[in-house]
């Protein structure tokens, strides 16, 4: 940890614990302690530590073809792309390397859209309060906590932010220059608010992503 601390930067507060190696949903680190690993690599590891198959695929993968850019087109995109059209709501995808990236796209994505397909003037993003979009200087500003935008300033224009789980805030917050409503459906850092509130059928649509309007 000591080397840790000399030669990585401290963009995250770090956890006293260094892993070796997983199994499942165990972790153990160099010291042969075992650990219940409940964070999963904040939902990277959905299929736990070293499951056989997952490891399979991956040698396979990699003893054909390691990276190609999207400068170039290869199979496994394409055929995953047809896969997740054919079973959701999306007409295309694009694929990002990580979630910061993701909604820095859905960002542009919104603004792009209400320019060139609604009006000119709207580019506003409205999201909530206590969330977390990422640390890019776009999804940093999106992201309802100051302590992770201390030092930052002066923040990207055009972000508002509304209490998390409150439809009537939201829909007071829309102006004529809202382009989208950027939300998580459920807050992996917002907490147990103390005030809570029914979600009516009405207002489902805003809990369910990112809203263009």
């Amino acid at each position: 940890m000591k080397e840790g601390d000399r030669y990585l930067m401290s963009t995250y507060a770090r956890f006293p614990l260094v892993s070796k190696q997983g199994k499942g949903a165990t972790v153990v680190d160099v010291d042969g302690n075992r650990y219940l690993d409940f964070v999963s690599g904040i939902a990277v590891d959905s299929l736990g530590h070293c499951d056989p198959r997952l490891v399979k695929a991956i040698q396979k993968q990699a003893a054909q073809l390691l990276h190609v850019s999207n400068l170039y087109y290869n199979l496994p995109q394409i055929e995953l792309a047809k896969f997740l059209v054919t079973h959701s709501f999306a007409d295309k995808v694009f694929f990002c390397n990580s979630g910061a990236e993701a909604n820095e796209a859905a960002i542009k994505l919104a603004r792009k859209f209400a320019k060139e397909k609604r009006d000119p003037s709207r580019f506003e993003i409205i999201a909530a309060q206590g969330a977390f979009h990422g640390r890019t200087l776009a999804t940093v500003t999106a992201t309802g906590q100051e302590k992770y935008q201390k030092g930052f300033d002066p923040l990207l224009p055009g972000f508002r932010h509304v209490p998390y789980g409150d439809p009537e805030a939201i829909e007071k917050a829309v102006t004529p220059q809202t382009a989208a409503i950027l939300l998580e459906p459920i807050q992996g850092e917002g907490g147990f608010g103390s005030r809570r509130k029914d979600i009516s059928r009405k207002s489902e649509r805003f809990a369910t992503g990112t809203a263009f309007y």
